[in-house]
């Protein structure tokens, strides 16, 4: 049923691969906060090692995830087979954010292709447990495509526009942690 792995082999490589939509969840130190758990789509995903994984992360109506990532890095990937064989694979692990002011995110912003409306960071995952169950309580959906609203809110409101959005919308999590900081402290 269930396996430990020390890292992503060729195989969980693939798998995440063929996965079209993922989720992340993290939750703030105080024992009252909010937990956080995020669909993903979009191939805004990528391995960037045997243990590390990278996803680019769009604005949206709250900063959470980014939020969480800063105050104590603590996040989970999970990926569930919605076609084919059934499947789940977590990915607990340490997670840290990059805007596009940080020095270190044009080096991770390679790795996705051509830029996107509405990016605001890059989420890096350093890996420190990898498993496996068996994914039989997934039902099977078949992939149609991809939405286009997100894009077209962001490209609608163009890039003043977003960021007077995300000044306001993503300066702080439901719990008043810090979100973006634009720059500010680098």
């Amino acid at each position: 049923m269930g396996k430990l792995y020390d890292s992503l082999d060729e195989e969980l490589i693939g798998f995440i691969g063929r996965q079209h939509m993922f989720f992340v969840a993290t939750a703030p130190l105080a024992g009252d906060g909010f937990v956080n758990l995020s669909p993903k789509g979009h191939d805004t995903l990528r391995v960037l090692g045997p243990r590390t994984l990278g996803y680019l992360d769009f604005a949206g109506s709250g900063v959470e995830t980014i939020a969480h990532a800063r105050e104590n890095g603590r996040i989970v990937v999970l990926f569930c087979a919605f076609e084919g064989p059934p499947r789940i694979l977590r990915i607990h692990g340490r997670a840290e954010a990059f805007e596009p002011s940080d020095p270190r995110f044009a080096a991770l912003r390679e790795h996705f292709g051509p830029p996107r409306p509405g990016e605001r960071a890059i989420l890096r995952i350093e890996a420190t447990r990898i498993a496996t169950s068996c994914g039989y309580g997934v039902p099977l959906y078949e992939f149609v495509e991809e939405r286009t609203q997100l894009a077209d809110w962001a490209e609608h409101k163009g890039p003043e526009g977003m960021r007077e959005y995300m000044e306001k919308k993503n300066a702080t999590s439901l719990d008043g942690l810090p979100g973006l900081d634009f720059g500010k402290s680098g």
